[in-house]
């Protein structure tokens, strides 16, 4: 089960998240450096974005901060990725994501000859999963699909911001946050490339797609 498959939203095309993930008593043991080589080989494949469970993604906060360096241009908003890739020391999920299908199925291609044995998910369009699948030799032996939304959906937020928080599947990405980045954005206090960099954040695991927020903070800057 990966919480990676409950994205809302239409925008499916352009979003994959491909992880590696030990399974606890089985393959867990030494599997540090084998979730290392697995994010070095999705990083030759240009990622959007890529973390381990435990420490962070490339989109990282800032320990010292004070009310006047929100909108400073000198702030730090990203980590190397070999700092990512080194701080994996033990079982953790290491994840890539992706806005190509072609890079997802490179990625798979390269991950099915390194033969790392540890099990490799993807998460994204039915379609294109399926393609890269297929390109690369791959038979997948199980699927999941996300049932969406049931209940009380009138109380959830409005569709674009839920689209936003809904690529941290730990509902680390505040609607609120979300919102305020928004309006920023509408405002001309940010750029959406600014504002995608903001909601990435909290965002630990390396699953949230910076490419996508972008979109979809540029269309609500138009249409909000």
């Amino acid at each position: 089960m990966t919480n990676t498959l409950h994205r809302y939203g239409p925008r499916q095309e352009g979003d994959y998240i491909v992880f590696a993930i030990p399974a606890r008593g089985i393959n867990d043991a030494g599997c540090a450096g084998k979730l290392q080589a697995f994010l070095r080989l999705a990083s030759r494949f240009n990622p959007v974005n890529m973390g381990n469970g435990k420490q962070g993604s490339l989109f990282r906060p800032e320990r010292s901060l004070n009310p006047f360096t929100w909108f400073t241009k000198r702030r730090r908003h990203t980590v190397p990725p070999d700092r990512v890739i080194e701080e994996i020391q033990g079982p953790c999920t290491a994840a890539a994501t992706f806005d190509s299908g072609d890079a997802v199925c490179a990625v798979l291609r390269a991950a099915r000859e390194a033969d790392l044995g540890m099990s490799v998910n993807v998460s994204g369009p039915i379609e294109g999963t399926y393609r890269a699948a297929r390109e690369a030799g791959i038979t997948p032996h199980s699927i999941e699909y996300s049932l969406e939304f049931r209940g009380r959906t009138d109380l959830l937020p409005e569709a674009p911001i839920l689209e936003l928080i809904t690529m941290c599947g730990h509902s680390m990405v505040s609607r609120h946050l979300a919102r305020k980045v928004a309006s920023l954005v509408k405002e001309g206090r940010l750029t959406s490339e600014e504002g995608a960099t903001y909601l990435a954040k909290p965002c630990v695991c390396g699953a949230f797609n910076p490419s996508k927020a972008r979109l979809i903070l540029e269309e609500m800057r138009h249409r909000w």
